[in-house]
Parts: C-alpha cells; sequence; structure tokens
C-alpha cells in the first residue's frame, strides 16, 4: 500500500494505491472516490473497533468501510469531514493513542479498541477514553486545522486543552484534569486540559471544535433571543 497526502495543510486529501487484494479500513463518509477495480464492503464484525461495545465509548462507529483491490491494483481517495489535516503514521508492533474522533483509516490487521484513561482521569470528571491502535500497519488520524508535534524528552511535560489533543506515543503518560476551580474555569473560558510526560511524541489541532461550533452558533442569527423572532434583526431596526 502507498499513501499519498495531498492539499495539506489544510484540506488535506488521502490517495491510497493498494496492490490486488490489499485494503483499508476507513470510517463512515470518508470516501471521496475511487478506482473501477475497488471493491467496497460495509462490516461491523471485524475484531477490534468493530466488534467492541468499547469502541462506542471513544467516540468512534461501529460501522466501518473496508476497500479492496481485486483483480488488479486500485486507488481509494479518503478525506476527513472537517478542513485540517491528516498525519500518516506507520506502526512497527506498538500502539498509537488517539482521542474520540480522530481516526480516519488504517491497514485492516490493525487492532483498534478503547481504553479508558485510569482512575485519577475519571475522578478529574474528563472521562477520557482514548482509541488504542496497536499492530504494525498504517494508520491515518485527521485533525482540525493544522497539526503541531511536540517532542517530549524523557520526564518532561507539557499541557493540552482536551478539545486540541489528536494523538500520543504509547511511551506518552497522560492525566486529565480541569484548570483550577469552578470560578477560574468559567472565567478563563478553559475546561479540561491533559498533561503529557515523555518520553515520546504528542500530536495537536490548531483549531479545537467544540469552540468552533460554540462560536458559530453564537453569531447564527436569533441566538439568545427571547422574543420567538428567528430573524435576530430586530435589534439592529
Amino acid at each position: 500500500m502507498d499513501i499519498e497526502l495531498t492539499h495539506k495543510p489544510s484540506y488535506t486529501h488521502v490517495r491510497a494505491a493498494l496492490d490486488s487484494g490489499e485494503s483499508i479500513l476507513a470510517e463512515p463518509g470518508a470516501m471521496v472516490s475511487h478506482s473501477p477495480t475497488i471493491e467496497i464492503e460495509t462490516t461491523t464484525s471485524r475484531d477490534g473497533l468493530l466488534s467492541s461495545a468499547k469502541s462506542m465509548l471513544g467516540g468512534e462507529s461501529l460501522l466501518a468501510n473496508e476497500f479492496t483491490a481485486r483483480g488488479g491494483p486500485g486507488t481509494v481517495t479518503l478525506a476527513p469531514p472537517t478542513p485540517g489535516d491528516v498525519h500518516h503514521h506507520e506502526l512497527t508492533g506498538e500502539t498509537l493513542y488517539a482521542v474520540d474522533g480522530a481516526f480516519l483509516a488504517a491497514d485492516p490487521d490493525i487492532d483498534i479498541d478503547s481504553e479508558f484513561g485510569g482512575i485519577k482521569s475519571m475522578l478529574a470528571g474528563a472521562s477520557i477514553t482514548p482509541l488504542a491502535l496497536k499492530g504494525t500497519g498504517n494508520v491515518l488520524i485527521e485533525a482540525f486545522g493544522g497539526l503541531e508535534t511536540v517532542e517530549l524528552d524523557a520526564g518532561e511535560s507539557y499541557t493540552i486543552d482536551n478539545d486540541h489533543v489528536v494523538a500520543w506515543d504509547e511511551s506518552v503518560s497522560f492525566d486529565a484534569h480541569r484548570v483550577g476551580g469552578l470560578k477560574s474555569t468559567l472565567l478563563s473560558g478553559e475546561g479540561l486540559v491533559m498533561d503529557f510526560t515523555g518520553p515520546g511524541t504528542v500530536w495537536y489541532q490548531t483549531r479545537g471544535l467544540d469552540s468552533f461550533t460554540s462560536a458559530i452558533a453564537d453569531a447564527l442569527p436569533g441566538t439568545g433571543d427571547n422574543d420567538g423572532d428567528a430573524s435576530g434583526l430586530d435589534d439592529f431596526i
């Protein structure tokens, strides 16, 4: 399988060139196009992501589309649902952790499961349930906005807003907590953060989807009106 990323970093487009008999597994709705030799099967029977009820806790669908080249090589193109970048990661018998909804595609042999973030995270109210992508093969994770990479030395720590975290190496330990008390959380506009400690690599996105959707909602006509006028124009007349 040959993976090519085009239109980086704002509108990254994935081109997966498959040899005859090769497959790639992708989240529902990710397909953009494919060649005539590609067969598509929607499945719920595969191990890991598709057969584990725990994966639903990680924000992923129990359904996935498997694209297979039959009778010759073929090409599949994929894209995330939001504007942003894609990270291509080649696993070699290791584990990559990704947050809710970050999974875009992977080799079918990659085991995908959900793991709870630990007692401290649960007590902090974070309820972090990362996806564990395990095995050997290609993994594609998506981001809203650009992707930044943080390289951590052993014992070095870094804090990232929960809405911006995308993925991290298995060698990196993490915990999640709220920013200060209730007052500071409300006044700062921040909520949950994740503390990462190296050695290893952490990836985060430059835009937060929750913050973006909140900003759009606040800007919509009629937002905040109490008089039933859906147009929101009465304030300017």
